[in-house]
């Protein structure tokens, strides 16, 4: 058989563990080229720029 607890849990235990069990939502910061919304220190999904130049030559860009 298996293990069973001595004595029963408190609600107030019960529910203080579960509340501290939550998903927070990801900070986000607008790009400075397109003014879109990435996660921070990261190469924007959009248009590819980080910090001061282009990181990544997007596909959907236009080419010239």
């Amino acid at each position: 058989m298996a293990p069973l607890p001595k004595k029963k849990h408190a609600k107030a235990r019960t529910k203080t563990r579960k509340a501290a069990i939550n998903l927070s939502l990801p900070h986000l910061v607008t790009c400075s080229k397109c003014q879109n919304l990435k996660l921070p220190h990261r190469v924007c999904p959009t248009c590819g720029f980080y910090k001061e130049g282009v990181a990544l030559k997007m596909a959907n860009e236009k080419k010239k």
